[in-house]
């Protein structure tokens, strides 16, 4: 029974298989056909989109094409055109050039016609010349039959007597105008030089060798001369030149050669009275401002010099060495004052003669200006200002005139020898030098540079009219022990090498100052 049960459930089993599987088989294939019919439809749709695809394309394309090729035939219509204009122009060209072959054949027929009836003419004019000559030898040969004398002997005979003659009248006519010239030229620079010398007739003052300081009242005099002489000591010794107190009212008087070193004396002395404070420090302080405010106020003297004469243009230095010549003397002359005058009579006498007035000036104004530098190196004023000046750019001419205002150097210009004529009569003026004073002067300056060319020496004085030389040394070179030999090897030198009258001091001044800030 269990077997049938089996057998009857296979068979079951076996007809569920049999009927799923052809029922599977009749779903697939209904699947298949719908995948198909799906497949060819979508086929069919993309091929239909294809198809209008490329038609869109080929229309765009043919658009594009089209304009393309509208705008390659503008671009060749308007180069077709700069053609024919260019065709044109060339055409135009070539007419122009034709017509103008035409002008130079014609001016070239013209031209050959007239070479023709030159030479024409020149062959008539040869033979013309050629019977001329033939005619002048017959005449020629019929006046030396005449007169017994070869043509060349006749040449020589006339022109040895138009050279004789020629000779005698060239000569006394050169002499009569070397002899008019000379008294001409004479009396017209006497006529220059005299209305140079009148229009600048200015009044001339020896240098003296002291300044007076006012004083507001006698008792100053006492400050000044401090406790037991230190102020007036230490005054001096600072500035170089002496003090003289004495019976004179409310006045003191300072007394030195170099008046540059006078006038910072008196400077400082003024600066001290107002202030009312005088003691050795103050002496100091008061004197090393003075020498700061000295630089500009040579500058106000150098410029006032430059607007008193008319000149302009010139470095702010050599202006300030220009105010340094107001204290600067040439035998007692005013070098500043005696250089104004210079560029004066220079720029008169240039005006008359019709030179450059302006220049003449510049070259005046300058041609001492070597007094006033400081001379670091050997030379003349005339070498030592050349050198200065030239390093500003000033003008060949005035460069010329500083270094030949003395007729040394050649002159490059009239107006070096008008400057040297200017300098000649601003010296030779009466009482416009002093011989006595320069000599003085020299003396002091030899005293000076003897003692400083020791070693250790800081700076020197000669004062007391050069009685004594006031020796101011290095502490730190010089001891208390070296400095009685250094005073001594000083007015040995003195003796040997400067001449004097009487006696001189060297006094050697040593001194040391411990500094400090609480």
């Amino acid at each position: 029974m269990s077997g049938i049960g089996t057998i009857i459930l296979i068979s079951i089993a076996a007809i569920a298989f049999i009927a799923g599987w052809l029922l599977n088989s009749f779903l697939g294939k209904s699947s298949l056909n719908a995948a198909k019919e799906e497949a060819r439809n979508i086929l069919e749709e993309a091929r239909e989109d294809a198809d209008n695809e490329r038609k869109e394309k080929l229309i765009e394309a043919e658009d594009e094409i089209y304009q393309k090729k509208q705008a390659q035939e503008d671009i060749f219509r308007s180069k077709r055109k700069d053609l024919q204009k260019v065709e044109s122009d060339l055409l135009t060209r070539e007419n122009n050039i034709d017509r103008k072959a035409d002008l130079i054949a014609k001016k070239e027929r013209d031209i050959t016609l007239q070479q023709r009836d030159i030479r024409n003419r020149e062959n008539q004019v040869q033979a013309k010349q050629a019977r001329l000559d033939q005619l002048l030898d017959e005449e020629n040969k019929r006046l030396e039959t005449i007169a017994g004398l070869t043509r060349e002997s006749a040449r020589k005979i006339l022109m040895d007597n138009l050279i004789e003659n020629a000779q005698k009248e060239a000569a006394s006519s050169v002499y009569k105008i070397l002899e008019d010239a000379h008294k001409e030229a004479e009396s017209k620079a006497k006529d220059v030089i005299i209305s140079a010398m009148e229009q600048t007739a200015a009044d001339h003052a020896v240098e003296s060798t002291v300044s007076i300081v006012t004083l507001p009242s006698d008792d100053m005099k006492g400050r000044i001369i401090g406790r037991e002489g230190r102020n007036i000591r230490s005054f001096e010794i600072v500035t170089g030149v002496d003090v003289i107190v004495d019976d004179t009212p409310q006045a003191i008087i300072l007394s030195g050669y170099d008046p540059y070193r006078r006038e910072l004396a008196r400077l400082t002395m003024e600066k001290l009275v107002n202030d009312g404070r005088i003691h050795p420090g103050r002496i100091e302080e008061s004197y090393e401002k003075t020498v700061k405010d000295m630089h500009e106020y040579l500058s106000e003297l150098g410029e006032q010099a430059l607007v008193e004469t008319g000149i302009h243009g010139i470095h702010p230095d050599i202006i300030n060495v220009l105010g340094k010549l107001r204290f600067r003397t040439s035998y007692g002359q005013n070098v500043l004052q005696h250089s104004k005058e210079v560029a004066e009579i220079a720029g008169i006498m240039a005006s008359e003669l019709g030179l450059d007035e302006s220049m003449a000036k510049r070259a005046g104004i300058l041609h001492d200006i070597g007094r006033g530098v400081e001379r670091h190196s050997e030379g003349s004023h005339c070498q030592i200002g050349y050198d200065y000046v030239k390093k500003f750019g000033e003008p060949p001419v005035v460069l010329n005139a500083i270094q030949g205002h003395h007729g040394k150097v050649e002159a490059i210009s009239p107006i070096t020898i008008l400057v040297q004529i200017a300098n000649d009569i601003s010296r030779s003026r009466p009482g416009a030098r002093k011989d006595v004073i320069e000599n003085f002067v020299t003396r002091m300056k030899n005293m000076e540079e003897s003692a400083e060319s020791f070693e250790g020496v800081k700076a020197a004085y000669a004062i007391q009219a050069g009685k004594e030389v006031r020796v101011i040394v290095d502490h730190e070179k010089i001891d208390d022990s070296s400095s009685h030999q250094l005073a001594a090897g000083i007015a040995q030198k003195i003796q040997s090498e400067i001449d004097y009258p009487g006696q001189i001091k060297v006094v050697a001044i040593r001194e040391f100052r411990a500094i400090d800030f609480a």
